[in-house]
């Protein structure tokens, strides 16, 4: 029996310390045996934020293993899916099959209970995501 392939995700937004970070967890934690998640900036911060570590600290993942990355980090596959957030022209384009802009606002210096309101969406959105692209 043959294996079947992992659909490619990627999740891109400015700095990648925030939403496409979480994105990235969610599809993991959602698509486990599904999907290969990757996120990336195209202006990377370099660190993710620490409150986005404590946010999905609170739903059980750790964050503080991943790094913010850069597009040239990261593999340069044919990804099935790429997802934006809102970054407008920031985001380059990127060859893919699909691709979605989320709309998200940039969380950063939002209070907890607003960071947390994106944090919820954005695992809305993923789930989604994750179901539409299931063989």
């Amino acid at each position: 029996m043959r294996e079947r392939a992992l659909r490619k995700i990627l999740f891109v937004c400015t700095e990648n310390s925030n939403r496409s970070q979480m994105a990235e967890a969610f599809a993991r934690i959602h698509g486990e045996g599904i999907v290969e998640a990757h996120s990336a900036g195209s202006h990377p911060s370099g660190t993710v934020n620490p409150r986005a570590i404590d946010a999905m600290a609170e739903v059980g993942y750790d964050l503080s293993t991943h790094h913010s990355k850069s597009l040239d980090e990261i593999p340069h596959d044919s990804y099935d899916v790429v997802v934006t957030m809102g970054c407008g022209d920031d985001c380059p384009l990127l060859p893919t099959t699909r691709k979605e802009d989320w709309e998200l606002p940039d969380p950063r210096d939002m209070r907890p209970q607003e960071f947390r309101g994106v944090r919820d969406r954005i695992e809305k959105l993923t789930k989604r995501l994750v179901e539409e692209v299931a063989p």
